[in-house]
């Protein structure tokens, strides 16, 4: 397989420099395909990758991470630093500068207030904001002029570029949002189906879960830009089949994340329309583990939302688990060399990672004793273990995909040889990933023992990703179902930890602390980490101008993108 491969970083998929586009519009329609569909266009209401990417073709941050996880500038005119005074010496205030001249969509003017705005939107209480985390630790956004956005924090931070940077948290029109905040968010539908936005494409028709029309826009900042008149991008279906749509048949001109086997995506590659590329970012397949009980016969304020688990929460029944898998089967399997077997939940960059005893070694044997030992047995002689009287059985559910239907089936008849019974669900991964709050097969809302998925976070420092491990980022009722703690998983050693590496700025301590999260998150059961993860997409050959980005949206600079004759 010619696929290639890199450990940090991009690589242009053409090979070739992008080109200087005669005019705007001027390359017709480009064909784009993600097998999990798009089913919103509003980042700060979905945990969903494919909701976010979508959304990035209209909406924007202030700054964003190149192919190299490069922190530059986008709708902000620079990166405020303390070397250029943006950054305040006692570090609790940062200070944007926007660009002059940039406009909305609908060509109304791009200000300050909009992003003061977008602060207060998913800062609300009653909103439920997928993107919270972002916001760890931010006083009050001010707004002194029209092009001056001031975030003060309430305490020295070390890192401050979480909130309005990145795909995962741009910046929402004020004029447009403004009747959607707090509870009012979900219902909201024209605005998170028909966000206006400063960024390359506008929405002309959204299918939720099926197909979304985007045209260029006319009041885009760089008039040659877009080369292209309009996208299709077409969602749902498989990984199989958007493969082959871009390398055998050429129907399309981009898939998103090939979750395949590498036999498979080296046969497609065979057809010779496109070429597939992988970056190893901060991707990693896990095992979520629910601190509550989901049991279907307690209520929609209780369900998933008391604790604690009959017996998940048991660290030998975790950790037996655990010792259970064959993670470089599991990596050979599903990914080849675009997989690495982990034990950690944020396994990229690699200086964050931890080394686990025992982790890429499979002990079944070990397992049963840890079982019987912690007084876990098969009194009936069933096969199946007791915790209190309790048959353990587990749910465990994830998307529709071939790679994780055979971890599925792997990971069940491993737990079954230690007593522990699994019953395997499969969602269609645009319900899966979505984030609609009255769907009970969300992953968010995790109506299971366990779930399977993995997801990433923007440019190359961790910081907000491990604050989705927060106590008060789980979601209820309460939070339209939103945020990213979906394991419920809490420790009050965990959140202090986090609130001193907001404030840490030594290289190596932040380092140090990093690692000490990720290893309080495994080894307290919050998730069972399987496989870091490279990111696999392929573009046909006659698609310039594309880079794949392992630290930002895939589709960071797709106004960039046109047609090779």
């Amino acid at each position: 397989m010619k696929i290639k491969t890199l450990l940090m970083g991009a690589v242009a998929i053409t090979g070739l420099a992008p080109a200087a586009f005669a005019e705007r519009a001027s390359d017709g329609q480009v064909n784009i395909i993600y097998w999990q569909a798009p089913s919103i266009l509003n980042p700060f209401l979905t945990g969903g990758t494919k909701d976010i990417e979508a959304a990035s073709l209209v909406l924007e941050p202030l700054a964003r991470y190149d192919e190299t996880g490069a922190l530059v500038p986008w709708l902000a005119a620079e990166v405020p630093t303390l070397a250029n005074g943006g950054f305040s010496e006692d570090k609790t205030q940062l200070t944007w500068k926007i660009q002059e001249g940039i406009v909305w969509s609908d060509g109304t003017p791009f200000t300050s207030a909009d992003v003061k705005f977008t602060y207060e939107y998913c800062t609300d209480p009653q909103g439920g904001c997928a993107q919270l985390a972002k916001f760890e630790n931010v006083a009050s956004v001010e707004t002194p002029d029209d092009l001056t956005v001031v975030v003060t924090f309430d305490s020295p931070v070390s890192n401050p570029y979480q909130p309005f940077v990145g795909a995962q948290s741009p910046i929402l029109q004020q004029a447009q949002f403004a009747d959607c905040t707090g509870a009012n968010a979900p219902s909201c539908t024209d605005q998170n189906f028909y966000p206006i936005g400063t960024g390359p494409f506008t929405v002309a028709e959204f299918k939720p879960n099926d197909v979304i029309t985007f045209e260029a826009n006319e009041n885009f900042r760089d008039p040659a830009k877009p080369a292209f008149a309009t996208v299709n991008f077409k969602g749902g279906g498989d990984a199989t089949a958007a493969g082959r749509a871009v390398m055998e048949t050429g129907e399309f001109d981009y898939a998103w994340n090939l979750q395949l086997a590498p036999d498979v995506i080296a046969s497609m590659e065979q057809g010779g329309m496109g070429t597939p590329v992988a970056g190893f970012g901060t991707g990693v397949e896990r095992v979520m583990l629910n601190w509550t009980n989901p049991d279907p016969a307690l209520g929609p304020d209780e369900r998933a939302v008391i604790g604690p688990h009959p017996f998940l929460q048991e660290p030998a029944v975790f950790k037996a688990m655990s010792m259970a898998i064959d993670r470089p089967l599991l990596s050979e399997v599903g990914y080849g060399d675009a997989g690495k077997p982990t034990c950690s939940w944020v396994a990229g960059p690699e200086i964050y990672a931890i080394e686990v005893e025992g982790c890429f070694e499979q002990d079944i044997a070990g397992a049963n004793a840890l079982l019987d030992e912690a007084g876990f047995v098969d009194s009936d002689g069933d096969g199946i273990r007791e915790a209190n009287g309790v048959p353990m059985s587990l749910v465990f559910q994830t998307s529709t995909n071939a790679v994780r239907q055979d971890f599925q089936a792997l990971l069940k008849q491993w737990w079954s040889e230690i007593g522990i019974e699994t019953e395997l669900r499969n969602i269609d991964a645009s319900v899966f990933f979505g984030g609609d709050p009255g769907s009970p097969d969300t992953f968010q809302k995790f109506y299971a023992d366990i779930e399977m998925y993995q997801n990433t976070f923007d440019g190359t420092d961790p910081q907000s990703y491990f604050g989705n491990g927060l106590c008060d980022k789980i979601p209820s009722p309460a939070t339209q179902w939103q945020g990213e703690n979906v394991s419920r998983f809490c420790m009050e050693e965990y959140d202090a930890l986090h609130a001193q590496l907001t404030q840490i700025d030594d290289p190596e301590e932040r380092v140090r602390i990093s690692q000490e999260l990720n290893r309080l998150a495994f080894e307290n059961g919050m998730m069972i980490p399987l496989v870091h993860r490279g990111r696999i997409s392929a573009a046909s050959n006659t698609l310039g101008g594309v880079v794949l980005n392992v630290w930002d949206s895939e589709l960071w600079n797709v106004a960039d993108w046109y047609r090779i004759d």
